[in-house]
């Protein structure tokens, strides 16, 4: 049996413990003569996955999602998260003392605006909050003339006790064989950029955008291969790396361009007084600086230029390197899912598996290509109703053992050519009429998005109906996106492409985004098939998508008279392409597991 290296399966939530810690955020906030106090999922750089130190969120309340807000007044305390966690947040948070909010139907700030107390003094961090939240929620609170107030300590950080230290893993340069281009290429990209808009400087908040731009990786928080840090990029000078000494071994100091300085965190404020003096213009990243870093520039006498760093926009068009290294790692990782699922296709019923066996046994097989240097994410390995959930994890307390019905896997891995991300659904036993149906419309509108042509200019929201189309058929729906960027190396979640009915950024040659409609129907099972999927231009100047991921999708719960012709040629065009390519890299026994499962239907 396998043993997982990169995640763990231990429920760390502790429900019971809320109850005295929001008693001493309480005190603390008369302390610090708060009438209320905002908590979000998130630090200073507005990621997706947060050191654990910064999980303050998870801290008070119990929640561990990956997108959620608190507010704690004096006599009540409320938790907000999107469908994506309704179950979640029931199950995790203790409903006497938070009441749960679904922030999908009703927005924090619209919330605020309607139930803050009259005349409040609310308080935030402004490390944890964007320029833009907070200007939205100020206006929003002026209806009940409540204010906000931003803290010197954060009230959470006084009362936590035992809160872990900040992350100290080093830094390691990602070489341009897999980058594509040398770090003096893009920083003088970005510059000319700035210089376009009449930006004096960028401030780099987004250490994902970092990682990209001084072509390093590193070890900060869980399966994205980043170090928290700032950057700073003068339009016509040098650029400075903001980050703890102790985490630049001396062979990557030395093989930064010499244009690249290196300081500690707390020279930041200094270099942004010096640059802002004068009037002088500084970009920040709408998305991800935060608040603190515009008071700080406009107290300097600066104007600080709130849009869009231009690195993300760069980092999303993936080179000629960066596209051969992904196609180089979806081979790969298809292989290893071959694997996987002809294990797991003996193995399910007669050896009593459970979800956390089958994840394991997913990052053992992964781990055996001898390059895998992490997970994408934790594997959702759901079976039934733990399907039901999009973003469910497996724990010791939930975990279920495989038996009759659908089982959904959905994972990914980080190699250092390329990311992945892929969900399949396992028909064990024989799924009902009502279930095939369901997820024979999935396909199709996974097939529908694979198919797409359109033209420069059009965006992920412009698609995003294709994935549902088949589903509205019946009434049906699900309640997330359709896919999301994914970086080279990087962040299995990255923008700004997104196919979504908020994906409002036009998709451009060299951007890989999911292409993942799902259908769930809680308390029994769920359905979602991803492949990752990237933007090409066509001969006749059309834009298209190739397929990155090389995986079986399971025929057995397809009801075939739901499939046209055009769609039983897509897919059978795709296992044929499956088998001829991964074919050669499995023995035997895989190889003719897969040859059946790829059959033609």
């Amino acid at each position: 049996m396998f043993e997982a290296k990169f995640q763990v399966f231990v429920d760390r939530t502790d429900k019971a413990a809320s109850k005295a810690r929001l008693a001493a955020l309480r005190r603390e906030m008369v302390a610090q003569a708060l009438d209320g106090f905002l908590v979000p999922r998130a630090d200073e750089h507005q990621g997706e996955y947060v050191p654990a130190c910064d999980e303050r969120l998870a801290w008070l309340t119990g929640f561990t999602g990956s997108a959620g807000f608190a507010i704690v007044f004096a006599k009540s305390a409320f938790i907000f998260s999107d469908g994506r966690y309704t179950l979640q947040v029931k199950a995790q948070v203790d409903a006497k003392l938070f009441e749960y909010v679904p922030s999908h139907e009703v927005p924090v700030g619209q919330w605020l605006g309607d139930h803050a107390p009259e005349g409040a003094r609310i308080g935030y961090d402004p490390r944890l909050h964007t320029a833009g939240d907070i200007d939205r929620l100020t206006a929003t609170l002026a209806r009940r003339k409540a204010q906000l107030v931003a803290v010197e300590t954060n009230p959470i950080d006084a009362v936590w006790q035992d809160r872990p230290a900040p992350p100290s893993g080093k830094i390691v340069l990602q070489p341009a064989a897999f980058s594509g281009e040398t770090v003096d290429e893009k920083v003088h990209r970005v510059q000319a950029s700035l210089a376009a808009e009449g930006a004096d400087a960028l401030i780099v908040s987004d250490p994902h955008n970092v990682a990209w731009l001084l072509n390093i990786r590193g070890s900060d928080v869980s399966h994205t291969p980043i170090a928290l840090c700032y950057a700073l990029v003068l339009a016509r000078g040098s650029t400075t790396l903001f980050i703890e000494a102790a985490k630049v071994p001396d062979a990557v100091r030395h093989e930064l361009p010499a244009q690249v300085e290196i300081a500690e965190p707390d020279e930041l404020a200094v270099a942004v007084r010096q640059i802002s003096s004068g009037g002088r213009t500084v970009r920040l990243d709408a998305g991800t600086a935060g608040a603190f870093l515009r008071t700080m520039v406009e107290r300097s006498g600066g104007k600080a230029d709130i849009g869009v760093d231009p690195i993300t926009l760069m980092k999303a068009r993936k080179n000629g390197t960066e596209i051969t290294g992904a196609r180089a790692a979806h081979l790969r990782d298809g292989a290893a899912m071959a694997r996987f699922l002809c294990w797991l296709d003996g193995a399910a019923v007669s050896e009593a598996l459970t979800e956390i066996d089958a994840a394991a046994a997913l990052e053992g097989f992964r781990i055996e290509t001898g390059k895998l240097k992490d997970i994408a994410f934790p594997t959702i390995a759901g079976m039934g109703p733990n399907g039901a959930m999009p973003h469910y994890r497996v724990s010791e307390t939930s975990n279920r053992a495989l038996g009759p019905g659908f089982f959904l896997v959905d994972s990914g891995a980080q190699y250092q050519d390329g990311t992945t991300d892929i969900t399949r659904v396992i028909a064990i036993g024989k799924p009902s009429a009502e279930m095939k149906d369901r997820y024979t419309r999935v396909l199709k509108g996974m097939i529908a998005v694979s198919r797409a042509r359109f033209p420069k200019g059009t965006s992920g929201a412009q698609l995003d109906t294709l994935a549902r189309q088949f589903l509205w058929e019946k009434g049906l729906d699900f309640g997330h996106g359709t896919g999301h960027g994914v970086g080279s190396y990087l962040s299995v979640h990255e923008g700004p492409q997104r196919i979504a009915k908020t994906g409002h950024a036009a998709l451009e040659p060299g951007m890989i985004v999911s292409n993942e409609p799902g259908f769930y129907k809680p308390g029994r099972y769920g359905i979602r098939i991803e492949n990752l999927i990237i933007v090409q231009s066509a001969a006749d100047g059309a834009y298209e998508f190739e397929t990155l991921t090389l995986v079986p999708i399971d025929t057995r719960a397809i009801a075939k008279p739901l499939l046209n012709k055009v769609e039983r040629a897509w897919l059978n065009a795709y296992h044929a392409r499956v088998l001829r390519e991964v074919g050669p890299l499995v023995d035997a026994p895989v190889r003719a597991w897969l040859a059946q499962a790829c059959a033609p239907i």
